[in-house]
Order: C-alpha cells, then structure tokens, then sequence
C-alpha cells in the first residue's frame, strides 16, 4: 500500500484553515440524532486539529437530496450533536461554497470550529466537478479526510481536494489505513467479494432476485460464508480477508439485506458459541531444504542440454532466471502469462511456448536432456518434452502444481526468485556453450522469419505487420493487456518484451472480452504508465464498446493519459474459425463465425477520444505513432486479412489432414486460405 501522510506529518497549523473530511451521515428520527457513532469516531482529528490552534472547517454530506438544498437534508440538524460530542462550540454556514461559507470562515478564531453545509446541495459534489473542488478549496489551507466511510466515493470533498492541496489522514482514515495495510499488505491479487442476498426470511421461497450464492460461489472461493447474525460479521470479514490474503485466493462474503439493515456488533457477547477474531494474517514462507536444493543442483549441473520454461510465477525473478540460464548454458521459453519473465532481447530467449509460441520453442523443448520449469501450469504437453527425454525439476509455490504437467524428478516449493537465489551457488557454469549457441541462432533465423512473414502483402492489411510494427514502438514501461482471438498470436509471437514491460490477458481460460476490461484495471492500478488493449472486433461488439464509456468517466483523472484500445477488425471469430479448420477439419460456419461491421475508430471520438482507422500497411508505423502520442485515449482499429493462418510452431499429420479436409469441404474462403499460406510457408528462412 502506498504511504500516506498523518496529523503528525502537519508540523505548526496555528492560523491555519484546516479542510476535514468527516462522515456525518447519521441516522435521525423526528430531528434528533439516533446514532452518533460516526460523530464519535471523527472527534479525536477535530479536536486533536482544534487544540492545535487550527480553523477547523467541517465537510461532509447528509442523506441523499437531488443537487440542491432540501430542509430535511440539512446538517444544521446534526450540528447539535456534533457541539455535545466535541463538548465546545461549533459555528454553522449555510452553504459550503461562496460567500456564507467564507464569512463564516473568516469568523474562526484559532481553535475554532464550523461545520459547513451539506455538499450534496450542489451537483459538482458526486461529480467531482473541478470549479467545485476549487471553490471548496478556497475556504481552506490544508486537507485532512477523516471519512473513510465514503472513500470509496470519487467525490469532490474525498477524492477531488487531494489533487489540489496538501493532503493528510485524519485518526480515523489513518488506522483504518494502517489495518488495511496489516491485512493485505503483502497479498499477490487476494479477492473478497462481499456481495448482497436477499433477506433472509424470503430465501427459500423462490423470491424475486433470490439466488443459492453459496453454491454460485463455492467454486470460486476457498471460503464462502452467509452472515447470519450481525455478531457473527467480525469475525467472519477478519477470516476472509485473512484466508485471501495469507492463501493469495478469492473468498465470498454474502450480507443478506435485512442483516444489513441491522446494528453492528463491534464486539460479540462474551457467551459460549461467539468469537473474538482480529484483523492481520500470517505470510507463509515455504521454502526447499538444502537437501532438495542440492539434488536439484546435480540434476541441472548433470544436463548437456538445459531448458528453462517460465510461466507468471516467474515474473518477480527476471535477474535470477537471467543468471541461471547464462550458468547452465539454457534456453528459456516462456507460458503466455510469463511473456514479461524475461526480455525478448536475451539472444536466448526462445519466445512464446504451445499452439501460440515459437519455432525456437518447439526445437528447444524437442531436444532438451533437462528442464527446469519455474512458476507454470503450461497445460499443453505435447509441446513438452517427450516423456521420460528429459530430467527434471520444479519450482512452485503451491505443492499442487508440482508433477502434474511432466514426470518431475525434484520439487522446490517455494517463492522463485528466492528459491533461484539459493540455488545458484550450487550450480556449475558450463564450459561447453554449443547447446546455447545453437538455441541462440534459431532465434535470430526465428527473428528473421517473423518479419518475412509479416511482410507478406494481404487483403488489405496482414494481421502479422501491425504487431511487428507495434513492437518497437512501444514505450518504456506499458502494460499491454491482450483479448482471446487469432490476434493473441501474432501479440504472443511478434511482440517484444523489454524490461520494464508488464502484460497479462485470459490465461487459463481463454475468455473473450477480458481486453478492455484488463487495460481499465491497469490502468486505476498504474495511472501513470501507458496502456495497450489488444481487442478482436468480436470481443470489442461483446463488452469493449460498453467499456470505452467506463474509460471515458476516469481517464481525466490519470496521470498518463495514453490509454489505446487496438481493435483487429476481420469480421470474423476468426480464432474459432481456424480452430474447427485445423482440429476439426471443419470449414468455417460464416452464420455462426460472421461479425458485423462497427465504425470503432469514430464511436471513439463521439466519446472525445482520438480515433484511427488504418486500411493500408503502409500507414501502420506512423498510425501507431500517432495513437501512442496522444494526450488522450484512442480507439485505433485495423482492417486485417481473415485468411492470415496463425500456423503452429509444428504442425501434426491429423492436423494437416484436417486443415486439408476443412478446404475442400466448400469452406468460403477457401481460395483466399491457400494463397496466404502458400505466402507464409514460402517466407520461411532456411
């Protein structure tokens, strides 16, 4: 979790007006307060701030009017409350911006207090509206935010005030922040869903909207629990944000409406059947014996012929595996979700690995006497050694995934890059570095290859070429989030990676539509670095065009505004397509496979993006050049060849047969196949 700023970073606010924060969204009945919980959990920022001699300015919002001053929304409603709990005056302004709000805060002596009023009575409050946040900022000098309550609103008194002025934790924020930080500080993607049910009294009864989400969820998560009594919520949330975080795994919480309705119970009662649970979670640190990592060091320093194959639990190990494979002399493929492990520049560095990966791959893999595999599940393995070729060794975190892809001869569970740094002592350099040499020139030819076959012309742009003219092109530290389509391949072969470099897309399942979805996440997680959605036109028609109004709604707020959505337009689920072409031997089914044709690049600009539509090879360079310049998002699509085959790096008898069967079985593009194969198969380098 980033480091934040507390009331003990301010220093001497003597004089100064101090902008808080607080969440006073009480209950109220007949005009009186019911709960005052919520005033009592700001009153130590507020009075810590007041004693200090700041002008304590007092935001917040009440219920829920519609943009304007409602009576029964008032906070002067609260303020009493608010004067008993703090046991000292506070003043009241009948409006929180303009000229009311500034005399009253004018009036502050130092020490004082005014609560202004509800920021909800202007509608560039829910839309952090800039004018808005500026005329808040005006009545103050420093901004605390003590509401972590509405935190998760980007509103402009929480989210819109931090930009533009100094910004501090209040009490409350900064010990929820400091139990968040206990929590998950040190989770790789933990997940707790807290998701809704109806009341419990109508489950059971078919009601509207009732759905069995214990057994909707079972499947997802390692720990899916109902809350069933507000007694039972503490210790049920502590377990699954432990379990999450400590497990690294996603688990469900399920809150029934009426349970929500109810009290909190801060603390169970002290009677047999309740718990007292607390918050924190203990890491595991699994890690090899030296016994098992100096058997693995003999199988490794025992090979003539080392293979490296890195999935994404390599991705934290890049100098590690670099110094292991330039010891033993090894080659590294790389699963999908490991594309980032290592950068394409490392002359032996074979690519992409399976139906998507590299010729270098397959020849690495196909004459290999060891393999070490480092953080993968690569499920395919008939792209593996043959069994029983090779020896070899594993390192996993999670003893499960250990020996179920290929006979392993030792298992080192642990972290990878921790495991790696132990194990390089005991490893010899070979001498003998003919193994990588020759894995080294397949790559270059591999190299070579690629662009030969991206050359080849099309009708009107071959898929191949706008890949091979991305990749140098792209900047220092994007993230690149790909789509399930036949563009997976040619990101998968002809994209380099460089250090710096993140990527990721549907790994283990293979789901269409997670493009766009994956680039917004990254880019809320990493405002600041450049980032590329690598989309087909079928996935951009199933969820990308809805998403692009998600990207229109935040992108002001990013540091960085590069945000390009590539979409390869071939009117087709042309993955499918070639998929029952080759494994089935089926020709392509167009009432089922066709797609529709959809003006991507100017739905971009209706929605004040940049928008590029490139028909001619010729212009691919200098569009991509354009769309990753620009000071704003940018939907940029392709019109690509359909008839380009992402041909595998080692094509089986079945599978030509079946390619074969699939042509002439009146397939309608059978012509248009033929030829772009015949360009490919002849652009391969001897």
């Amino acid at each position: 979790m980033a480091s934040f700023k507390t009331l003990d970073d301010l220093g001497d606010i003597t004089g100064k007006r101090v902008l808080v924060r607080v969440d006073l969204n009480v209950p109220v009945k007949d005009g009186k307060v019911t709960d005052a919980t919520r005033i009592e959990r700001v009153a130590p920022t507020i009075t810590e701030l007041a004693d200090k001699g700041a002008k304590v300015v007092l935001l917040a919002h009440f219920g829920r009017p519609k943009g304007g001053p409602e009576a029964e929304f008032s906070l002067s409603i609260v303020r009493p409350e608010v004067e008993a709990v703090l046991d000292r005056p506070v003043h009241f302004a009948e409006d929180c911006i303009g000229d009311k709000a500034a005399a009253a805060v004018a009036e502050l002596k130092d020490g004082g207090i005014v609560l202004l009023e509800n920021t909800r009575f202007h509608k560039g409050e829910e839309k952090n509206d800039p004018e808005f946040v500026k005329a808040l900022a005006a009545n103050g000098d420093i901004f605390v935010n003590d509401a972590f309550s509405a935190a998760h609103r980007a509103h402009a008194s929480t989210e819109g005030l931090a930009h533009l002025m100094p910004a501090y934790a209040g009490r409350t924020m900064q010990a929820e922040l400091e139990a968040l930080e206990k929590g998950l500080g040190n989770p790789s993607r933990p997940v707790v869903a807290i998701v809704g049910q109806q009341a419990l009294a109508s489950l059971g009864s078919d009601y509207q909207q009732e759905v069995d989400l214990q057994a909707v969820f079972q499947d997802l998560g390692d720990y899916v629990q109902t809350i069933v009594s507000p007694a039972q919520a503490r210790h049920v949330i502590d377990r699954a944000m432990r379990i999450a975080a400590a497990e690294r795994t996603v688990t469900c919480v399920i809150v029934p409406n009426d349970i929500q309705l109810q009290k909190a119970v801060p603390s169970p009662p002290r009677s047999h059947g309740n718990n007292y649970s607390s918050v924190g979670h203990a890491i595991p640190h699994p890690a090899p014996t030296d016994e098992e990592l100096s058997h693995a060091a003999g199988v490794l320093n025992a090979g003539r012929r080392v293979a490296v194959l890195v999935g994404a639990g390599g991705l934290r190990a890049t100098d590690e595996l670099i110094q292991v494979c330039e010891t033993l002399g090894a080659g590294a493929a790389k699963a999908l979700l490991g594309k980032a492990a290592l950068p394409d520049d490392l002359p032996w560095v074979t690519g992409s690995i399976g139906l998507l990966g590299s010729k270098p791959s397959w020849e690495l893999m196909q004459e290999c006497d060891t393999l070490l595999m480092v953080g993968t599940t690569f499920p395919y393995a008939e792209f593996l050694p043959r069994d029983g070729q090779a020896r070899a060794v594993q390192i996993d975190v999670a003893p499960r995934n250990v020996g179920m892809r290929y006979p392993t001869e030792v298992n080192l569970i642990g972290d990878s890059a921790e495991t790696l740094r132990r194990l390089l002592p005991l490893l010899r350099r070979k001498e003998d570095r003919a193994w990588q040499e020759k894995i080294c020139r397949n790559v270059e030819t591999w190299w070579k290859e690629l662009e030969a076959k991206a050359m080849q012309s099309a009708e009107p742009i071959n898929p191949q070429r706008v890949f091979w003219e991305l990749s140098p092109r792209l900047p220092d530290g994007v993230i690149l989030c790909g789509d399930s389509g036949s563009h997976t391949n040619w990101y998968a072969r002809d994209v380099r990676m460089r250090r710096g470099m993140m990527a990721s897309l549907s790994g283990k399942l293979a789901s269409m539509g997670s493009g766009v979805p994956y680039a917004i996440a990254a880019k809320m997680a990493y405002p600041e670095r450049p980032v590329l959605a690598m989309v087909g036109d079928g996935a951009m028609q199933m969820n990308g065009n809805a998403e692009l109004l998600t990207v229109k709604q935040y992108w002001k707020r990013w540091k960085d505004p590069r945000f390009v959505v590539m979409v390869l337009v071939n009117h087709d689920l042309n993955q499918v397509t070639w998929e029952q072409r080759v494994l089935a031997g089926d020709p392509k089914f167009a009432e089922a496979q066709d797609v529709i044709d959809f003006p991507y690049s100017a739905y971009g600009e209706m929605l004040g993006f940049k928008g590029l539509r490139v028909d001619r090879p010729e212009d691919i360079g200098v569009a991509w050049e354009q769309a990753l310049a620009a000071d704003r998002p940018v939907v940029i699509e392709f019109i690509t060849d359909p008839s380009v085959p992402p041909l595998p790096p080692h094509i089986t008898v079945e599978q030509a047969k079946a390619y074969i069967g699939a042509l002439v079985k009146a397939d309608p593009d059978a012509w248009d196949i033929v030829k772009q194969s015949t360009k490919q198969l002849l652009a391969t380098v001897d």
